[in-house]
């Protein structure tokens, strides 16, 4: 794609690579670098609420970033409250860096609390901004309630205000749209095939992995259930869960209750080049996740040549093609999920074959380099 004519966007975000967390926010910072190549001159600003402790120190490998700090109260009235207060933190930084240097263009990710903030700062100096919505709450109301209510007019507003508002999927993009009417454009994230790729050793036989938050829309019940199962016929089975969640002691609970503590371990937080290394030696990969607008870690799973599991009627419903590219089960199917499971783990050229066919839609459609410039297009429509 030839370069950009010279934009400058200030990217707005509350997720991004840390030194204590490389993984955070990849999908956000990894595109950053792939679109200085293109001619965008990217500066990006990264925010974190008081109440969530913990140094912030930048990642040396990411795109850099300025993190700020602001005051807001924990949990959805927190949400509700930040958007303000996030502007109110970083206008005059903005201001002043608007002064050296024109913006062209603000990006938020998520409406709230950046997307408030960016829609206040966008009126401030009169440039347009665009949202990113990343998940499938577009409109930040599942708690429901006043607060609730509260969020989801204020998630409107923003996306009303916008020039436009970018989705990761189609799903994410009909959730949108069932409750607003607004300019939207897919984009999807995309994966370091790099760092993403088929290793040259021998797979570890019959080891699951799974990767994802400990909550209970990840599906890592279903999982258990489903392992518990096919064990009888895989006494070398071995499931590896990376993550880390409220819903920790339960699961573990469960897994003795079921008789496969011995065979499932839990792993914890691990570095994005730890979950490559686990990709690449595990023989599948599988989340049954429930509520999932797109899911990196699947297109990293399957860029990776491994055979990838995941549900219907979620984002990743829209990259795998069931029994060609992957497998897609209905959330919460135990019996459907322990049968491909159990078809997956004894044979290893049906294996090799969805896995390498997986990878080849990861290369052909997801990299980074397709997000970059896809982001590009929408920037430069935008900024129009």
């Amino acid at each position: 794609m030839p370069r950009a004519a010279r934009l400058h966007v200030l990217t707005l975000t509350p997720f991004y690579p840390s030194a204590r967390d490389d993984a955070g926010g990849c999908f956000v910072a990894e595109p950053l670098a792939l679109l200085a190549e293109l001619g965008i001159k990217s500066t990006a600003i990264a925010a974190r609420p008081f109440y969530r402790g913990g140094r912030l120190t930048a990642n040396e490998t990411a795109h850099p970033a300025t993190w700020f700090r602001y005051i807001a109260p924990p949990r959805m009235t927190g949400l509700a409250l930040s958007g303000r207060a996030l502007y109110l933190r970083i206008r005059g930084a903005v201001q002043r860096l608007h002064s050296a240097e024109p913006l062209t263009l603000i990006h938020a990710h998520a409406a709230l609390p950046c997307g408030q903030a960016a829609a206040l700062l966008a009126r401030d100096l009169g440039v347009p901004f665009v949202v990113t919505v990343h998940g499938r709450d577009v409109f930040s109301s599942r708690q429901g309630g006043f607060i609730g209510h509260w969020c989801e007019l204020l998630c409107k507003n923003v996306y009303r205000s916008a020039r436009c508002v970018i989705c990761v999927s189609e799903r994410v993009q009909e959730d949108l749209r069932s409750g607003l009417h607004c300019r939207s454009s897919v984009v999807r994230n995309g994966v370091d095939t790099k760092m993403f790729s088929p290793q040259n050793s021998r797979e570890c036989d019959e080891v699951v992995l799974s990767v994802g938050n400990l909550i209970p829309s990840k599906g890592h019940e279903a999982l258990l259930r489903s392992l518990a199962a096919i064990r009888g016929t895989h006494p070398r089975l071995r499931c590896e869960i990376i993550g880390t969640g409220p819903e920790r002691a339960r699961l573990a609970h469960l897994a003795q209750q079921l008789g496969i503590s011995d065979c499932v371990v839990f792993l914890g937080w691990q570095s994005r080049a730890a979950v490559a290394r686990a990709m690449q030696r595990c023989c599948l990969f599988v989340l049954p996740s429930s509520y999932e607008g797109l899911g990196c870690v699947y297109l990293e799973a399957m860029a990776t040549g491994k055979p990838t599991v995941g549900c219907r009627r979620q984002g990743i419903a829209e990259v795998i093609k069931s029994g060609e590219t992957g497998w897609l089960v209905e959330p919460g199917d135990t019996e459907s999920l322990a049968n491909v499971l159990h078809q997956l783990l004894r044979d290893s050229g049906l294996r090799e074959r969805v896995g390498m066919a997986g990878r080849r839609v990861v290369l052909e459609n997801f990299s980074v380099q397709h997000q970059a410039e896809r982001l590009l297009q929408v920037y430069q429509e935008c900024a129009q």
